[in-house]
């Protein structure tokens, strides 16, 4: 009766489980955006149990079936972890000379863009620059790059392209670098270089090639000697410094590409006076004076030593200051002079202040004052006589008269006498003189009927002029005395001029020459009179500057020159094609000078490499520390350029000039090999281009891989081919294979997506019939052997070469039903009806809720008599002998009768963990 109550409660409890529990289902089942729902579902309830299945949208895929269950008035996810994922694409593939990114996605799947971008200096071939992974793979061709050309550039005007120059109308490739350069006479405004850049366009505008000038420059303190409105280049602009002020290099400037050179200028300069000594005395007395001022000196009381007058120098006093003595010592004999002769007479004795004059032989030129003079018992210093080894040329003609006869060549001192015609008069000396390389001016022959006659001159200041007529003919002479004087001046009437100018002016005297810096020695202490020259020799290694002599008048000093140091030069310029030709001694001296200077001067040669010319002078020549321009080595032209194999020529012609170049192009079926381009270099041509066979004759062949369309025997360059896979093969990258120049470009790989054996469960069978390959998506069904029961799904399913997770056949005692509730928490994932020994589930709470205890549950362990027969062992205790085990227990165990432990057998002693025991053998 007890019995049949306890059943009684059994059933009823069962009803209301079945009534509480089972709920149906209020609508059909929910789906994701990438899943499709199979079949047809209304808008109606559906009962507790029943199965909804979906598939992926394109795009996308999943590891096997999807399944929704309606339990508990829910649809639940049979597996959980089974969506549908993105479907990947491959690598999208690589464009030469270019690179790509991710713009949308972060992997190569369904959904993901790849933009591609071109190296610096190459652009995009076509509008688009991307591709995008689709439901059938990467869409549209990889984009390719080209590199990026520049418009044709010519010669500028009076200018020329020196380097880089191709064909005309041809384009220029990005990097490439033109050069320029301007004709004699012109220079680069602008840029000298331009290159093609990444953007197409040139660097910089092209340059213009203006004519070199100069504008007059504006010198303070000074006025220009000649002026012109614009100097072209070498032409020299002249000028002189006002008075007080002195040149700050020279007096001259050179119009040069760069401007003026040296740069003019005038600076002041001032002098004062230094100490006396008691009796001297100085006339006028100041603080300061100006460039050109003198000093008069006398003694009280004594003889004075020295000038009688200084002045005031950009360099300071010139001469030495005199001295004064009591008494002066006469000189001896004057000293002979190298190469000269005394002039005049010679005296027994020379007293003090006595001045004695010299002249050079022929050939040679006098250097310094021409006059010494005694100076208490000495003589002041000697001048020089130098070798004038300038020649002169041939000997001017003279109109309505002639030369005497004479030979060349005509050296320094010759000279050449001259005589005119019948009826004509010569006016201005009869002879010619060669000095320093030219002759003095020429005489005139003039009509004896034609000679004018002079007035007479003026009376101011002169008296008794003899004889007093009003006209005087040529040749005829006057005498005149200046009023208060004694003694009569003489003049003579030559062609309408009086020869010398009457006049009663007392003639300008000079203080003596000054020493130039850096100049040999030449002090003295004679003055000259207006007119008279000096000229000045520089010491070795100095170079004169302005002119070589100076000139007393309007009582100063004028037209000084400069003795500045020769400035040496470094090494000459490089010229292209071409090198320089060292003395044997600059040779010699480069292991021991290392800057390898070369001297004021010199001038040194080049010569032009095998297959070039010098287009003007060989040498360049060292002044005052830079090199002349240095020529040019031109190459010599080409004849027609030599003909290729399946190649053409274009724009043909019989002669090409240095750095011209020539384009070949090849047949059809025929492409270049290298450069296109030849160049003519030096009389010959560079390495000319080959036309190569660009055709593909065979396809390349891909292990599984089919090809679309019909196979040809040949495919031209930039031909395209298309693949397949096979069945049970999946294309994993691009499809298509490209012929570029005889060469296959790309590669077709087809990965196998089919599945060997299917995974080995233990205590199953399986029921599909087996196969030596399993293709995608074929499935294959498992069965449980009895006892046992199946956990986990029936089938398992090839996936790209991978099978799903296959189920497990466990012994069905120790089951578990669902795991217990607990408050304000759930599971963390779906619960199932039956669990198998050995599951376990997690715990999360809800939100604002903390877990207490372990998140994670583990079943007993469950110790079946199936499993103690196997491992034949008993229980060592009969008070253990029980089915289940809590985790963290101990269970000991013992073998049975006629049983020993085997070697690698666990302890006999061991504990259940989180549902799981490591049993003994026996």
């Amino acid at each position: 009766k007890i019995q049949t109550m306890r059943l009684s409660a059994r059933i009823i409890w069962l009803i209301l489980w079945t009534v509480c529990v089972a709920e149906d289902c209020k609508g059909p089942p929910p789906k994701e955006n990438t899943e499709i729902l199979s079949g047809s579902w209304p808008d109606q309830p559906y009962p507790e149990g029943i199965q909804a299945t979906y598939k992926c949208r394109p795009g996308y895929r999943t590891l096997g079936t999807i399944v929704k269950v309606c339990k508990g008035g829910k649809w639940v996810a049979s597996n959980p972890s089974r969506i549908c994922r993105k479907r990947p694409c491959g690598h999208p593939g690589d464009t030469p000379f270019g690179s790509f990114s991710l713009a949308v996605g972060t992997a190569f799947e369904f959904g993901a863009k790849v933009v591609y971008t071109c190296n610096e200096g190459y652009q995009l071939l076509g509008e688009i620059d991307y591709r995008e992974c689709d439901a059938d793979g990467w869409t549209n061709d990889i984009p390719l790059c080209e590199v990026v050309k520049c418009l044709p550039v010519t010669e500028p005007e009076n200018g020329r392209i020196v380097s880089g120059s191709v064909e005309p109308d041809q384009e220029y490739y990005f990097g490439q670098v033109v050069r320029f350069d301007c004709n004699a006479g012109f220079k680069v405004e602008g840029q000298k270089a331009i290159h093609c850049s990444e953007n197409g366009l040139w660097s910089s505008e092209k340059p213009r090639c203006v004519e070199i000038s100069c504008t007059p420059p504006v010198v303070a303190n000074g006025q220009a000697v000649s002026k012109k409105p614009v100097y072209k280049e070498n032409e020299r602009y002249q000028y002189q410094c006002d008075r007080g002020f002195v040149y700050r290099e020279r007096g001259d400037a050179v119009c040069t590409v760069s401007g003026w050179s040296p740069q003019p200028a005038c600076e002041e300069r001032e002098c004062s006076i230094p100490l006396l000594e008691k009796n001297l005395t100085v006339n006028p007395k100041k603080e300061k004076y100006k460039v050109g001022d003198f000093l008069k000196f006398s003694c009280r009381p004594g003889y004075r030593v020295g000038p009688d007058s200084v002045q005031c120098y950009h360099f300071g006093w010139s001469p030495r200051f005199p001295t004064c003595k009591g008494e002066v010592e006469s000189c001896d004999q004057p000293p002979e002079l190298l190469n000269g002769e005394f002039k005049g007479t010679k005296k027994e004795e020379y007293g003090h202040g006595d001045v004695v004059e010299y002249d050079c032989k022929p050939r040679f030129l006098l250097k310094g004052p021409n006059k010494i003079q005694c100076v208490d018992g000495k003589w002041t210093s000697l001048p020089i006589c130098v070798e004038e080894k300038r020649t002169c040329g041939d000997i001017p003609e003279l109109e309505h008269g002639s030369a005497q006869f004479s030979l060349p060549p005509y050296h320094h001192g010759d000279s050449v006498e001259f005589t005119c015609i019948e009826n004509f008069t010569m006016i201005g000396h009869g002879s010619i003189s060669c000095i320093s390389g030219r002759w003095t001016q020429l005489p005139q022959c003039v009509a004896t009927d034609q000679l004018e006659k002079c007035k007479a001159p003026k009376a101011k200041d002169k008296e008794a002029i003899q004889p007093n007529r009003n006209e005087f003919n040529h040749n005829v002479s006057v005498s005149y005395k200046c009023r208060g004087k004694q003694e009569y001046k003489h003049s003579i009437c030559i062609n309408g001029r009086w020869d010398p100018e009457p006049t009663c002016t007392n003639k300008g005297s000079c203080p003596p020459p000054p020493q130039i810096p850096n100049a040999q020695e030449m002090q003295t202490t004679v003055k000259y009179w207006d007119g008279e020259k000096v000229s000045v020799l520089c010491q070795d290694n100095y170079l004169i500057q302005n002119t070589e002599e100076m000139v007393c008048k309007n009582g100063r000093w004028q037209s000084l020159p400069r003795c500045i140091a020769k400035i040496p030069c470094s090494e000459p310029p490089e010229i292209d094609h071409g090198r320089i030709i060292l003395p044997r001694s600059s040779e010699e001296r480069r292991e021991t000078d290392f800057s390898r200077r070369h001297e004021h001067g010199i001038t040194l040669n080049y010569v032009c490499d095998d297959g070039f010319m010098m287009a003007e002078d060989h040498g360049v020549t060292c002044h005052m520390g830079k090199w002349s321009s240095p020529p040019r080595c031109v190459g010599l032209p080409c004849g027609p350029p030599p003909s290729i194999p399946h190649g053409i020529v274009s724009h043909g012609l019989d002669s090409y000039q240095y750095g011209e170049e020539v384009t070949y192009s090849c047949a059809e079926g025929f492409g270049v090999s290298g450069q296109a381009f030849m160049k003519c270099v030096g009389g010959t041509w560079s390495q000319p281009p080959a036309c190569i066979r660009t055709d593909c004759d065979s396809l390349p062949r891909f292990e599984n891989a089919i090809l679309i369309e019909e196979e040809k025997d040949s495919y031209r360059s930039g031909e395209q081919v298309t693949f397949k896979c096979a069945p049970s093969y999946q294309m994993n990258g691009s499809n298509i294979v490209t012929c570029v120049n005889r060469t296959w470009i790309g590669e077709v790989v087809c990965k196998d997506t089919s599945c060997g054996e299917p995974p080995h469960v233990e205590n199953a069978t399986i029921l599909t019939r087996p196969m030596a390959r399993y293709p995608s998506n074929e499935r294959v069904r498992y069965e449980c052997n009895k006892p046992f029961e199946l956990f986990g799904e029936v089938e398992v399913m090839c996936q790209n070469g991978i099978w799903t997770e296959p189920p497990k056949c466990r012994d069905s005692t120790g089951k578990c039903g669902p795991p217990p509730p607990i408050d304000n928490g759930d599971i963390t994932s779906f619960p199932l009806s039956v669990y198998a020994p050995l599951s376990s589930v997690e715990y999360q709470c809800q939100s604002l809720y903390q877990l207490q205890g372990n998140k994670k549950i583990t079943y007993a362990c469950v110790i079946s008599e199936e499993i103690i027969k196997r491992h034949n062992i008993t229980y060592r205790w009969i008070r253990d002998q029980k089915l289940y085990s809590q985790s963290g227990e101990f269970v000991e165990f013992a073998c049975k009768y006629g049983y020993e432990a085997t070697d690698s057998s666990p302890p006999f002693r061991t504990r259940c963990i989180d549902g799981h025991i490591d049993y003994p053998s026996c």
